[in-house]
């Protein structure tokens, strides 16, 4: 059975280069797309409705959190998919991307009816966000199947990150053309739109890929842990989700994470509140337009790619978060200095901002493929599924709440999307709140994540110094036989001494 399943395409390993890093990465189309849809466009979109700032805040909230905890489980589902027939014969991870790229054209296009429910955009929203979860949780694992070398892994997840940063140009450009012609429909069409570019990437992507081949030593680890019930399966999932927090590396990544993409959501929730409303003179396409300029994060994503291999991330990390700290305090000064339509002063700032933000997107998720090897020499595991699942319920929480806590603050301050529509009908004292929260939140996550970051110590020599070690422990190696250098690294990137390093019995 195991030979023929490796003759399959899902488990044929092919040459990693950059045409197959971009037909990987071609999911990340609609990955980064949606990410900027949700804090973007969906908090307008919703206010446009008529619908109050809380319950706007509400629906990306409530929904978050819901999808959050079903995306904590399944990629434990995936991770054990293999023992059905269906994950045996289309792929453990594969099968849900098809599955969820299916149930994605369905939906998508569903949430841009108009409505004054607050309700009916909540669970579309929340069908949206389970089938999502469904295509980039196990997509999200492929670099860590498709190959174990640095720079091979390197080159899938930059690439990802370079459509990442497509997606979210090609959201906003398509999003300022169609509102331009001022159609009443225009949410509608773009929605429409988008569903085409990302479902025709999403199916490509999951035919370029593959699954680690089911070798007789990967069938062995597989077979060799007890099929558990239902009640079994979940005291398995929770302690193995509980296990992540012991492996110091993934604590350390998962906060840089969390605090640098709640300080990006903050951004993109109230740019075009503050924009619209706190500056005087600008258009209500406006917003979209500097959004649009998200094209230039392709540039630093560019240079990225090769700052990853010789500078490593914490380099990345300092340069993209002061980058984008600079241009809030850009913004400041914009809102400080009362310029009417202050358009080309926006257009500077805002280029420096998406130049902070293609490297601030970028770094995380070429680090992650990395946080599975730590965990493995530690546990003698294979939880890349889990890995991804935790790191996306936090980042859905935060998210959540990022979103929760504009839509409330803005109902605070008396904010009223229905009546304050301009700068000019807008108190002053609501204008200057708008700004606060727009401004000095992002500041002070990305200030927190810049001082997290400077300790990080996952980089491309511990990795191969770990790769190595790996190697020499899977081929039968003796654990008495390691090198000091080894043993330090080793301790450093798990925060565990050696001995307990690669127990007996694997922790799948």
């Amino acid at each position: 059975m195991a030979e023929k399943q490796k003759t399959s395409w899902v488990y044929t390993p092919k040459a990693i280069n950059t045409r197959r890093g971009l037909l990987y990465g071609l999911t990340d189309l609609m990955g980064g797309g949606w990410n900027n849809i949700v804090s973007g466009v969906i908090f307008v979109f919703v206010l446009s409705q008529g619908i109050s700032p809380l319950f706007t805040g509400a629906v990306l909230g409530i929904g978050r959190i819901i999808d959050a905890v079903w995306s904590l489980f399944f990629g434990a589902i995936t991770d054990r998919f293999y023992r059905t027939k269906l994950g045996q014969k289309y792929g453990r991870r594969h099968f849900f991307i098809a599955l969820g790229g299916i149930l994605f054209a369905i939906l998508f296009p569903m949430f841009w009816i108009s409505t004054s429910s607050w309700q009916y955009y909540l669970w579309v929203y929340v069908a949206i966000e389970v089938a999502i979860s469904m295509i980039l949780i196990p997509w999200e694992t492929l670099p860590t199947e498709m190959t174990p070398d640095y720079k091979k892994r390197t080159t899938l997840s930059g690439s990802r990150m370079f459509i990442s940063a497509t997606g979210t140009a090609i959201v906003f450009f398509t999003l300022a053309v169609l509102k331009s012609f001022n159609n009443p429909n225009a949410y509608l069409y773009t929605g429409i739109t988008w569903t085409v570019i990302f479902v025709i990437a999403i199916f490509t992507s999951w035919r370029a890929s593959w699954e680690r081949p089911l070798t007789p030593e990967f069938l062995a680890e597989l077979d060799a842990q007890p099929r558990l019930g239902f009640s079994g399966f979940m005291k398995k999932t929770v302690t193995d989700y509980l296990g992540t927090f012991k492996n110091k590396s993934f604590r350390k990544h998962l906060l840089v994470y969390l605090l640098s993409f709640t300080g990006k959501d903050f951004y993109s929730t109230l740019l075009p509140t503050f924009i619209v409303i706190g500056l005087s003179g600008t258009s209500a396409n406006a917003p979209w337009v500097l959004q649009a300029l998200s094209a230039f994060g392709i540039l630093s994503i560019i240079a990225a790619v090769k700052l990853m291999v010789t500078r490593g991330p914490k380099y990345l990390f300092t340069l993209s978060y002061l980058a984008i700290i600079v241009a809030m305090l850009g913004y400041f000064v914009i809102y400080l200095t009362g310029i009417n339509n202050p358009m080309w002063m926006l257009v500077i700032v805002s280029i420096i901002y998406q130049l902070g933000r293609g490297i601030l997107e970028f770094t995380p998720w070429n680090v992650f493929p990395f946080i599975p090897d730590v965990d493995r020499i530690f546990t003698h595991g294979d939880k890349a599924g889990v890995y991804a699942s935790v790191m996306t319920f936090f980042r859905k929480s935060t998210g959540a709440l990022a979103t929760y806590i504009a839509g409330w603050a803005l109902e605070e301050i008396g904010f009223n999307s229905t009546t304050m529509t301009t700068h000019a009908n807008t108190p002053l004292g609501i204008q200057h709140g708008i700004m606060l929260i727009f401004i000095f939140v992002p500041i002070g996550l990305l200030a927190a994540a810049l001082i997290a970051a400077r300790t990080f110590k996952l980089n491309r020599a511990n990795h191969d110094i770990l790769k190595a070690e790996l190697q020499r422990l899977e081929e039968g190696g003796s654990k008495a036989d390691v090198t000091l250098e080894t043993r330090q690294v080793v301790e450093l990137l798990t925060g565990h001494s050696y001995e307990k390093c690669w127990p007996d019995q694997a922790d799948i």
